[in-house]
């Protein structure tokens, strides 16, 4: 019960951290490129770069979370079969 519990407060953290660090670091980058100025027609969209990126990120982490939960139920299933025969092969013996 406690393994999904964190998966899920794990997979919550990830993009809020990635998001954090994006913020952090990017007035470091706006200093490096004030000498320049690009039109902003022959600019690419960052905004729908951005998005498109955390869009795919966010389609991984949800593959990932899935395979992770998946892989859990099937780990405790495992688990309460195995105390389960223990405790059937126990009994028999008594």
């Amino acid at each position: 019960m406690l393994a999904p519990c964190l998966l899920r407060r794990a997979i919550l953290t990830v993009p809020l951290v990635f998001v954090a660090a994006l913020l952090v670091t990017e007035p470091g980058r706006a200093d490096q490129a004030a000498g320049t100025a690009i039109p902003a027609e022959s600019r690419p969209c960052v905004d729908c770069h951005a998005f498109e990126f955390m869009q795919r990120a966010l389609q991984d982490l949800k593959k990932t979370a899935y395979n992770l939960d998946t892989r859990t139920e099937t780990l405790l299933l495992q688990v309460e079969k195995r105390n389960l025969c223990d405790c059937i092969a126990s009994n028999l013996l008594n």
